[in-house]
């Protein structure tokens, strides 16, 4: 795993290999990227990781100037690792060990950015609960986005606020804004 862009451009993260995690793909982390970039200037943002699991997320926006990061995961060896490559980096980010449904139930934060990434096997009603209350809780800035990874057979099209979506390979990135209007 490596840090594609920004001050740590090439920086490679070695998590431990007992984390039960799925990490982005460089590959789809470098299309999720290309897509931001051209909605975001990153400087100055703040951004939310959950199912963070490693930070690959998180460090590649900090390593873009995202000011305030916020990674949330249920596993503490994840946390843990968070942490240390944080301090190792010297990032701004910030992990809390909890379950995400708590988490959106208590947080009264909103940000710039929230990237979702919970396990494949989450069920389509897991993935509708999340969202939901990221939009009704008021988590994402009124000009933010809401970006979820999920497999491809995860149908989030139906849903309220979706702008468009992108597949790479067996995972979907589904881009959710405010008042948005559908992209081809």
């Amino acid at each position: 795993m490596r840090i594609i862009s920004g001050k740590l451009k090439g920086r490679r993260i070695n998590p431990p290999k007992n984390l039960p995690v799925r990490p982005t793909t460089d590959m789809g982390k470098e299309s999720l990227f290309n897509i931001l970039n051209h909605h975001f200037n990153f400087n100055g943002l703040s951004a939310l990781d959950l199912f963070a699991g490693t930070g690959n997320i998180s460090y590649e926006l900090a390593s873009r100037g995202v000011e305030s990061i916020v990674s949330v995961d249920t596993d503490q060896g994840c946390i843990n690792f968070i942490k240390k490559t944080a301090k190792d980096f010297d990032l701004n980010i910030i992990s809390h060990k909890a379950d995400v449904f708590k988490f959106l139930e208590k947080h009264q934060s909103s940000y710039d950015l929230i990237f979702v990434d919970p396990p494949y096997n989450f069920t389509q009603e897991q993935f509708e609960q999340i969202i939901s209350n990221i939009f009704n809780n008021n988590l994402l800035d009124e000009e933010g986005m809401l970006i979820v990874e999920h497999s491809k057979f995860t149908k989030l099209d139906h849903l309220p606020n979706l702008s468009f979506e992108r597949n790479y390979g067996g995972s979907v990135f589904s881009f959710f804004e405010f008042e948005s209007e559908k992209e081809n």
